[in-house]
């Protein structure tokens, strides 16, 4: 078991000075409380403002991920294109999000959060500006590809200031309120982005997004405090850090990482691609829900996102032995409802049905958080950004696996009529596939981790 170098036992465990020996001097005095303040996080109200500065850049970056969710139509229609097109934006956006994890990583724990969420901030406002310009497929793909790019730079931060701040006790728990709160850039998307989308129009719309990024920047610059005062430097001095090469090697060769990894695989990746662009076709060209009724549903998946988030903190912030049984119960209802759906007669599942998997799939991205829990309490604290950017890849790499695939398939299968409700029944089929792989990566890995 690695322990966190930040830990208040390891702190308790150090003796203080001793005599030389042979000297008549009196033994040392135990170890002053001031030094076991000063090697722990302390939490407090200090911890929740410097988290809910660096949390504001993480809401920002999930409305700037998920705005394609609710403009895929607007998007096809602007640019002419079909469904395996639209599906390459958020592919790119989200591939260029999982390749950044390892090197966002390193970048945190060699330069500290600070400046990582500060780069972040510039490359989404300046991806989502160009795609608001962009004249054609061309740019605006590339423009996706920087908001990527810029949205990769922002949990694994937000994830080092809890860890500097907050108590190892309370991570678990803080880093499901990150996700709950970030869940808000996802209903800000859903209930207001829309609406302004079809207001406003497309530019103006995707201008003003990248305008608040000027806002937050100037926030996070003036207030964040990444660690609190006189607190330990995290990392060896400079000569002593690792290379990054062994650094990756280390963080790979922990089973915890790679079980984080599958964790986050598997269940992130349903919710994802759903909210992230097939959500709104599916409901409007496969289940004839109008546009107003299928953003009142995706709202529903925010929401449930948000409860799950408060339910699993709790849960694990009481025991970690949690994480697995919450890992295959959300595995098992996702594939259950998915299939139940799937294999519905007609192709047309009934309302109630729908809104259970909306309901269901709102675990989802909670329950990815156990894998990032399992990377940082298997991790010591110096490699601790890079451990998250590995196993942060995971649920990203299965969202685009699912993107490409459902949209391959519905080009491929789709007649005449265009896509109808059969053909999105067997293109979501496909989902089952990664499903599949997820849990026979999670089940081997199970075994060689040494706790719950």
């Amino acid at each position: 078991m690695t322990v966190d170098p930040a830990s208040p036992a390891r702190a308790a465990s150090v003796p203080g000075p001793r005599p030389p020996q042979g000297s008549s001097a009196a033994p040392a005095a135990p170890a002053s409380p001031v030094l076991a303040v000063e090697t722990g996080p302390p939490g407090g109200r200090s911890a929740w403002a410097a988290w809910s500065i660096a949390v504001s850049v993480y809401v920002l970056a999930v409305m700037h991920r998920t705005s394609l969710g609710v403009a895929g139509l607007d998007a096809a229609q602007r640019f002419g294109i079909n469904a395996s097109a639209l599906a390459t934006f958020s592919i790119l956006q989200v591939l260029v999000y999982a390749a950044m994890q390892i090197p966002v990583g390193l970048l945190v724990d060699r330069f500290g959060p600070k400046r990582v969420l500060l780069t972040g901030v510039l490359l989404l406002s300046a991806g989502q500006l160009a795609f608001a310009l962009s004249p054609g497929f061309g740019p605006a793909l590339v423009s996706r590809a920087v908001l990527g790019c810029g949205d990769a730079m922002t949990f694994i931060s937000v994830l080092r200031v809890v860890a500097r701040w907050f108590p190892a006790g309370r991570n678990a728990l803080v880093a499901q309120l990150t996700g709950l709160v970030g869940t808000g850039g996802n209903l800000i998307t859903t209930v207001v982005i829309a609406q302004a989308l079809h207001a406003q129009g497309w530019t103006p719309t995707f201008g003003t997004m990248a305008g608040i990024g000027l806002l937050v920047f100037a926030v996070v610059a003036l207030l964040l405090r990444e660690a609190p005062a006189g607190a330990p430097a995290p990392a060896p001095a400079a000569p002593r850090r690792l290379p990054v090469r062994q650094q990756v090697r280390d963080a790979w060769r922990e089973p915890g990482t790679r079980l984080g990894m599958a964790v986050h695989f598997t269940t992130a990746f349903p919710g994802a691609a759903f909210s992230l662009l097939w959500g709104l076709p599916y409901l409007v060209e496969g289940q004839g829900v109008t546009r107003a009724e299928a953003g009142g549903l995706l709202t529903l998946l925010v929401l449930a996102n948000m409860a799950f988030g408060l339910v699993f903190g709790r849960m694990l912030m009481r025991s970690a032995r949690a994480r697995m049984p919450i890992t295959l119960a959300v595995i098992a209802t996702t594939t259950a409802g998915w299939t139940l759906a799937l294999a519905w007669p007609g192709a047309h599942p009934p309302l109630w049905l729908l809104v259970l998997i909306l309901l269901v799939m709102g675990s989802n991205g909670p329950a990815s958080l156990v894998g990032l829990d399992y990377a940082r309490s298997h991790n010591p604290l110096e490699r601790l950004g890079t451990a998250t950017g590995i196993a942060n890849m995971g649920g990203f790499i299965g969202t685009v696996i699912t993107l490409l695939g459902v949209g391959v398939l519905l080009d491929t299968l789709s007649g005449p009529g265009g896509y109808t409700a059969e053909t999105y029944r067997w293109a979501f089929c496909w989902m089952l596939l990664p499903m599949a792989g997820g849990v026979i990566a999670i089940l081997r890995l199970r075994g060689k981790v040494g706790r719950p």
